[in-house]
C-alpha cells in the first residue's frame, strides 16, 4: 500500500462525499486505501457513505473524540508508506494524490509535504504554508502589524506573504486539511498529540518533524480546494475556547521554558484578551447574521459510479 487517506467526518455529509468523489477519481497508478473516522455525527453520513463508497474503511466513534484522537485512530490501521491527512471539506484534483507521491519518493529528506490550497474564490489559503507562531511572530500578527507590512520576513513571518505561492520551498508548519507524512517520520515522533482536541495538532506535528531533522516542505505543483468557512464569526463557543486553549497549550510545550516569566505572562494575557474579543464579536454577529439556504458545492449524480482503488 503506497498511501492512506485519512478522513474525519463531523456532520458534513456532503462535503465529506464531496472529497471521497474526488479521491475516487484520481488518476493514479499508486496503490491506496481510503480511512474514514466519524466523530459521532448526528445526520445519516456514515449509512450514506457506507452505502455510496464501500471502498472506504469506516470506523464510527460513539462520542466526538477530537481531530487529533480521530486521525490518530486511522493511522493506527493504515498501511500506506504514506499517510495523508485530508480535511472533510477538500476536493483534490485528479493528479494531486499523484503528483505528490512521486514528489515524496524523489525527496527522501522531506519528512511531511504539502500542495497548494485554495479557497473556493481562487485565492490562496494562508494556513497551507506557515512559520510557527513564536512569541514575537504571534505578537506581529494578532496586533496587525503583519497586514501593514504582508512582503515583510521580520513582520509576516507567520503567513510568509513574502514568498511566491506558486514556488516550492522548505516551510516551518503545513495544515492539516492537506498533509502527507512519512510513515518512517510517524514511527520516530509519534502521532498527533491528543491534548489538542482540534487546531494546532499540525503546527505541532510539524514543530516535532522539524525537531527530528526532517524537512517539511510546500510543493504547489498541484493542488486542491478548501471549502472552509468564509467566516470564523458566529461559530460555536466550544471552537473558539478549543482554538485558545490549544494556543496555550502549543506555547507551554514548546517555548514557554526558553523565555522569561514576562513573556510568559504577556503571552498569557494576550491569548486571554483575544478569546474574549472573539467571544464578543462572535455573539455580536449572531444578533444580525440572517442565516439563508446552504447551497451544495454540486449536484453531481453519484449513482453507477464504480469504485475507486
Amino acid at each position: 500500500m503506497d498511501l492512506s487517506v485519512i478522513i474525519v467526518n463531523y456532520n458534513t455529509k456532503e462535503l465529506t462525499l464531496n472529497c471521497l468523489d474526488s479521491i475516487r477519481q484520481s488518476e493514479t497508478t499508486f496503490q491506496l486505501e481510503t480511512i474514514l473516522i466519524d466523530n459521532h455525527s448526528t445526520d445519516d453520513s456514515v449509512e450514506v457513505i457506507q452505502q455510496l463508497h464501500p471502498e472506504v474503511i469506516l470506523i464510527s466513534n460513539l462520542e466526538n473524540v477530537g481531530f487529533a484522537k480521530a486521525n490518530n485512530q486511522g493511522m493506527r490501521i493504515a498501511k500506506g508508506r504514506y499517510i495523508l491527512l485530508l480535511n472533510s471539506d477538500t476536493v483534490v484534483q485528479p493528479d494531486t494524490l499523484d503528483v505528490m507521491i512521486r514528489f515524496m519518493d524523489e525527496h527522501p529528506e522531506v519528512g511531511a509535504s504539502g500542495c497548494k490550497v485554495v479557497l473556493p474564490d481562487g485565492s490562496l489559503d494562508k494556513a497551507c504554508r506557515r512559520g510557527f507562531p513564536t512569541p514575537l511572530t504571534t505578537f506581529y500578527y494578532v496586533s496587525g502589524i503583519s497586514k501593514l507590512f504582508p512582503k515583510s520576513p521580520r513582520f509576516n513571518a507567520y503567513h510568509m506573504e513574502f514568498l511566491d505561492e506558486n514556488e516550492e520551498y522548505p516551510v516551518d508548519c503545513l495544515v492539516g486539511a492537506f498533509m502527507m507524512v512519512r510513515r518512517e517520520v510517524i514511527e520516530r515522533v509519534g502521532m498527533l498529540d491528543e491534548r489538542f482536541f482540534m487546531y494546532f495538532e499540525d503546527t505541532d506535528w510539524c514543530y516535532r518533524i522539524q525537531q527530528a531533522g526532517w524537512v517539511n516542505y510546500y510543493y504547489p505543483k498541484t493542488q486542491i480546494v478548501h471549502y472552509k468557512r468564509g467566516s470564523s464569526r458566529g461559530r460555536p463557543y466550544r471552537i473558539t475556547y478549543e482554538f485558545h486553549r490549544a494556543m496555550k497549550l502549543f506555547y507551554d510545550k514548546h517555548y514557554r521554558k526558553h523565555y522569561p516569566f514576562w513573556v510568559t505572562l504577556f503571552m498569557y494575557l494576550g491569548i486571554i484578551v483575544k478569546f474574549g474579543a472573539t467571544v464578543l464579536k462572535d455573539q455580536v454577529w449572531k444578533l444580525f447574521y440572517k442565516p439563508g439556504v446552504p447551497k451544495p458545492l454540486h449536484q453531481e449524480k453519484r449513482k453507477g459510479v464504480s469504485p475507486g482503488q
